[in-house]
């Protein structure tokens, strides 16, 4: 009888590992007056960068133009984004981080480094860097879309 864990257990503990670190972002964003962000948002600031089109975020993000557009209304009422005029063609918005924006995500990545840290104490560096290398080698290294329901749905949108 085997005493490996069964094959489901991997997906499981991945999946469970990436909750326990987002639960806590998002529950030290909150601490820190980022109350309103939810783990999707994080993925459109990212996306968004120094600027982008609601067409563009949906390829960025791996969903419509449509659903771009509802991620981003939300993030402007929210005060995260702002859309603007492209001074090289007025037709066109941008999409921009707001003040607001540009924190949460410096916030985010001092709170990602915080956790990293929790978790090399509690496994020792050595470990934790073991882990990300294993994870790097099984890993792509070409960017992904982020529709995490649609892809957990089955259904992959290219925009």
């Amino acid at each position: 009888m085997s005493t490996d864990p069964p094959g489901f257990e991997l997906p499981l503990r991945l999946l469970l590992g990436f909750r326990v670190l987002i639960d806590g972002l998002h529950a030290e964003l909150a601490r820190q007056g980022h109350p309103d962000v939810r783990p999707a948002h994080g993925f459109v600031l990212q996306a968004v960068g120094h600027g982008t089109t609601a067409v563009e975020l949906g390829r960025r993000l791996g969903v419509t133009k449509q659903a771009a557009a509802k991620h981003v209304d939300a993030l402007e009422r929210l005060g995260y984004l702002r859309r603007a005029a492209d001074a090289a063609d007025a037709r066109r918005k941008l999409i921009r981080l707001t003040d607001r924006g540009v924190d949460c995500l410096a916030r985010s990545a001092r709170i990602f480094d915080e956790l990293r840290s929790g978790w090399a104490a509690t496994l020792g560096e050595d470990r934790l860097q073991a882990l990300e290398a294993d994870l790097r080698t099984m890993t792509p290294t070409t960017p992904f879309g982020l529709d995490f329901p649609g892809w957990f749905g089955g259904a992959r949108s290219d925009g």
